[in-house]
């Protein structure tokens, strides 16, 4: 049984849709191009982790960092962290997993778009 996606409204504060001149595609492109919230969802993709199993995987990631981006994600409920309690786990929800192979083909596509040796621009 599928559900009417909830407006945009409800799911996102007024800067996040302002600042991407009101299109929810630049909306999420600019999130998402934040430094460090795609490898952050990457590796929750393989699996729940705890705050430090993540800094262990992106470790030029600032603890200050970590935390802001985690916060952004569970708060347009790409993530969530049942347990409040420290040290629980951050999974990936189901819009998260839905995003994933979204992530994966624009990964592939920048791969293919990249020059390559002797291409000319």
């Amino acid at each position: 049984m599928t559900t009417d996606p909830a407006p945009a409204a409800e799911l996102f504060d007024e800067d996040f849709f302002a600042l991407a001149s009101e299109c929810s595609v630049e909306a999420w492109l600019s999130f998402l191009g934040h430094r460090w919230s795609a490898l952050i969802l990457y590796h929750l993709a393989q699996g729940p982790k705890r705050f430090g199993e993540l800094t262990s995987c992106l470790p030029t990631v600032t603890a200050k960092v970590m935390t802001e981006r985690l916060a952004e994600l569970e708060h347009r409920r790409l993530i969530e962290r049942p347990e409040p309690a420290r040290g629980a786990a951050y999974r990936m929800t189901p819009l998260g997993e839905n995003l994933m192979p979204i992530l994966n083909a624009l990964e592939v596509w920048a791969r293919d778009a990249l020059p390559k040796p002797g291409d000319r621009g």
